[in-house]
């Protein structure tokens, strides 16, 4: 029978033991009123970070490598700290080591990608830690285990990945900590999955495919797998910068004509750059000949398919063979939890199977088809962070995911809308989700003559103008990038370089971010964009 929520007993006196004559303080390592009065002083502190993260710099201007090297101790304590140590070193959080943090849960923060938070997620991660469960088997933990199936089912139907990728059409899924993580495994069970067929001795032939908008975790994993040989097939502004299924079908065909093994490909639902979204039925058409494999990395935008309108150009077929999205990044689940799915679970577990020890067995688990998690992902040790997601999921419901992605859907687009109306401004790409990708445009007196915008391989006659003009337009938004975010007050932004074109990225995404706080970034902007053309003028 489960313990009551407020189990715990009473202490009073020692309850300190000796073994080889040290002693050791067990009632305060796990002890209940200890753990509680610290966790209402985390829980504190926690809830006035957030209550007072607006007016806070969001990321910090004054700060240079070394600074906390310089006011730390070199070393740690050596002697048992008293009972006032927690509460010290909470003090040293919150005045040390919190003003040198880039506050990703910032209402202005809009650079990189979202790391949504929710007080769900907080604690769904306090509870998994304090659990401390290591479901790397069945056995190790039944219910950890059969909550993950669980779970991953609830989160792909969600999402309404195709059948095959679930639990209930033959697939299945997991937890990992990041998308470099379920790239490697995807790669690793292909790479397995092929040299099966073709022979080990062919694997220096293997080939990976993706576009030149990929993101870097795919060239990472190919050199972990040993997979040298990457085909990263440009992609066009005219294209919106998606995967050409042409150039990945004559790719394709040239390898094979020239004795090459064509293994993997990625395709992307919203890439790092400026959210493109790669064909993905018409990728698996391409490649479908040659039995490559094919990845869906939706690390971003994965999370938007939880809305039916956003899944509009987003053909999930049911060739895909593995399929990940990073829950923390927009789904409220709160860093890590990245979901991976695939079509043909046996493959992970051929590839990343370990031999069976003995102690990992269990006699309940005999005669049963079980999932054993150590054998679909790269570790033995693992954390439950299914219990997170359920979470998230009873507590929001798929309504209230629905409703925060569509909240920054929209101040995105409104985002849009204000740099669209300023004619100083241009939009470079499509948006689709919540990123915007703008630059300001340079004054006309600082433009060579004949120069005609923004061109991806415009005419040959005015080539040199053009490239002269991007490299203008490149140095001055890289200036205005540095003056935006060196304000204080203001947002904080990224950026991308696309085409050989220089952009910056608003990312809406941050749970406490409102329309408020969208418009004050465009004033920033704006502000910052006049100060510096009357410098250039």
């Amino acid at each position: 029978m489960a313990p009551p929520l407020r189990c715990h007993e009473e202490t009073n006196g020692s309850n300190n033991t000796k073994s080889n004559g040290v002693t050791t303080n067990n009632n305060l390592l796990l002890n209940a009123e200890e753990f509680r009065r610290q966790g209402n002083l985390v829980v504190d502190l926690i809830a006035d970070y957030y209550a007072g993260i607006g007016d806070i710099p969001v990321h910090p201007t004054s700060v240079t490598p070394g600074f906390l090297l310089r006011q730390l101790p070199a070393e740690a304590p050596a002697a048992r700290p008293g009972p006032e140590a927690f509460t010290d070193a909470l003090r040293d959080i919150r005045d040390v080591i919190l003003p040198g943090m880039t506050h990703w849960q910032s209402p202005r923060h809009m650079a990189h990608f979202p790391a949504s938070s929710s007080t769900v997620g907080a604690l769904g991660e306090a509870l998994a830690a304090g659990i401390n469960a290591v479901p790397f088997t069945w056995a190790a933990s039944p219910a950890a285990t059969e909550l993950e199936m669980v779970v991953v089912d609830w989160l792909g139907a969600a999402l309404r990945l195709p059948e095959p990728l679930l639990f209930r059409g033959g697939g299945g899924g997991t937890f990992v900590g990041t998308t470099c993580e379920a790239i490697l495994c995807a790669l690793v069970a292909a790479r397995e999955r092929k040299l099966a067929a073709v022979g080990g001795d062919r694997a220096g032939d293997l080939v990976v495919y993706c576009s030149d908008q990929t993101h870097f975790a795919l060239a990472k994993a190919a050199r972990i797998a040993g997979v040298r040989r990457l085909r990263a097939l440009p992609t066009r502004r005219a294209d919106a910068f998606a995967l050409s299924p042409r150039a990945v079908r004559d790719a394709v065909r040239d390898d094979v004509a020239a004795g090459l093994v064509p293994l993997f490909l990625c395709a992307t639902v919203g890439t790092t750059a400026t959210g493109a979204v790669d064909p993905v039925g018409d990728l698996c058409a391409a490649v479908k000949k040659e039995e490559v494999w094919v990845h869906v990395d939706a690390a971003y935008a994965g999370s938007a398919l939880v809305c039916p309108e956003f899944r509009q150009g987003v053909e999930m077929e049911e060739g895909v063979d593995s399929f990940s999205m990073n829950a923390h990044k927009w789904l409220l689940a709160n860093t890590d939890c990245c979901a991976m799915w695939v079509r043909d679970p046996r493959h992970l577990t051929d590839a990343l199977g370990t031999d069976h020890d003995v102690i990992l067995k269990d006699a309940a688990a005999e005669g049963h088809h079980v999932v054993d998690y150590k054998d679909w992902t790269l570790t033995l040790t693992r954390r439950f962070r299914a219990l997170k997601m359920w979470l998230v999921l009873r507590c929001y419901g798929v309504e209230g995911l629905r409703d925060h992605v569509r909240a920054h859907v929209s101040m995105a687009a409104m985002f849009e809308t204000m740099v669209r109306a300023d004619t100083r401004f241009e939009v470079v790409a499509e948006r689709r989700f919540a990123l915007v990708c703008f630059r300001l445009r340079p004054p006309p007196i600082l433009l060579v003559p004949h120069s005609n915008g923004f061109s991806n391989g415009g005419g040959h006659h005015h080539h040199q103008e053009e490239q002269e003009e991007v490299m203008m337009a490149n140095l001055l938004n890289r200036r205005l990038l540095e003056e935006i975010n060196a304000t204080t007050s203001g947002p904080y932004l990224s950026s991308a370089t696309v085409a050989g074109v220089y952009m910056l990225r608003c990312a809406i995404g941050s749970t406490l971010t409102t329309e408020r706080h969208v418009v004050e970034a465009w004033k920033v902007v704006q502000d910052r964009a006049a100060f510096l053309l009357r410098r250039q003028i």
